[in-house]
């Protein structure tokens, strides 16, 4: 067992000299923080907070001063607040190596444990250690990245914020079951790298088909077990703290929209903003969406409707039949909360009867199955499975 206390620095006790004037409904009278020789007691937390000013990999570059999202995030109130800890600042090691090895260990750590890692960075290619962290759990995981380009980069690259997610597909064994990226805008993306990760049954959806539909970015999340969201995918007029911003992009509400959903998510369990550079900030604009982005999540968190799995007897199940009376695909819709999911049979080692795989969906993967088509993402679910 580690002392995860050993891994990190405390955040500056400035930022608790006027505790006592907060309201009883504002987050910093709420958190539990590290303050001085304070360190949260984790035993019941469900989220940890905890900065990473790693950035070997990346073109942005760490701040000299506090991070500035918490003076936002701090004041803000919220009056169903789960159990938070703020772990303060990652030290940052003697090799960039050993670094990665820490945000593994604490991860995996926090994840045992039931606690949602929730990382403020640091270059994008952090992901690449939360990554690690959950197959070193032996954990398959569904990863989506809200980014403007997919990060793959080429295979003689070193880790870094343009490579890490190529990175993540060479690691052996390979411990990822599905991918997702959200909001790439087409000129930073090869149709050769699209069409690459739909032949490895992976998903990607494009800023404008997001905007045309954005509730359907909500099953998408609820698939997700880390969620990696590189500010650099908002536009530059909500987020100038980042050097690859550019005008086009995610904004704020939208932005904040992708949170919440994170939050709602029951199979969600470690998020990252990535790529805030600080020292680039004017006016803390960035800081500002950051803190808002972290309370929507927070918000959707504290509302969750553990429904990770359908349970049949909560759900109506709707079967829809194909023309061939050969293939059927099974829906559930929640009575409780009206969300759907798709049932993918797959054959499970040592089992004669066919085991049911449950993916979130939407009222829309029902309709295109009504209209006799396979919904995109039973089919690419099923090559997976089988």
């Amino acid at each position: 067992m580690i002392n995860i206390q050993t891994y990190f620095n405390p955040i500056s006790s400035n930022l608790f000299s006027a505790k006592n004037n907060w309201e009883a409904t504002q987050i910093g009278r709420l958190i539990d923080s590290h303050v001085n020789d304070s360190f949260p007691d984790l035993k019941f937390s469900e989220i940890a907070f905890f900065n990473v000013n790693e950035f070997n990999g990346s073109e942005n570059y760490a701040s000299d001063t506090e991070c500035s999202i918490r003076n936002f995030f701090y004041s803000y109130h919220h009056d169903k607040f789960p159990r938070v800890s703020d772990l303060g600042y990652l030290k940052i090691m003697s090799s960039r190596k050993e670094t990665f090895e820490a945000i593994q260990n604490v991860c995996e750590f926090l994840l045992h444990n039931g606690t949602i890692p929730f990382i403020i960075g640091g270059g994008n290619d952090v992901s690449y250690a939360i990554y690690k962290a959950y197959a070193s759990l032996d954990k398959f995981i569904s990863l989506t990245s809200v980014d403007s380009k997919f990060d793959i980069g080429l295979d003689k690259d070193s880790l870094s914020s343009s490579s890490y997610f190529g990175k993540i597909l060479a690691d052996k064994p390979n411990k990822l079951f599905h991918f997702t990226n959200l909001a790439f805008q087409s000129y930073f993306v090869s149709n050769f790298a699209t069409e690459m990760l739909n032949a490895m049954n992976f998903d990607s959806l494009r800023l404008g088909d997001l905007r045309a539909n954005f509730s359907e970015a909500e099953p998408i999340l609820r698939n997700t077990d880390f969620l990696s969201f590189d500010i650099s995918a908002i536009q530059h007029s909500f987020a100038c703290g980042n050097v690859y911003s550019s005008p086009n992009g995610l904004n704020g509400e939208e932005s904040s929209r992708i949170m919440r959903y994170a939050g709602l998510s029951d199979k969600v369990s470690a998020v990252g903003l990535f790529e805030y550079n600080q020292d680039l900030d004017i006016r803390n604009q960035t800081a500002y969406l950051l803190a808002q982005m972290i309370w929507y999540f927070i918000d959707g968190y504290s509302v969750r409707k553990n429904e990770l799995n359908p349970v049949v007897k909560s759900c109506i199940k709707y079967t829809v039949a194909f023309e061939d009376g050969k293939n059927e695909i099974k829906f559930f819709k929640s009575k409780n909360s009206g969300r759907w999911w798709m049932g993918v049979p797959f054959h499970k080692e040592g089992k004669r009867d066919a085991q049911m795989y449950y993916i979130a969906c939407s009222y829309r993967d029902y309709e295109i199955a009504n209209s006799g088509d396979i919904p995109d993402k039973w089919l690419k679910t099923f090559n997976k499975l089988r």
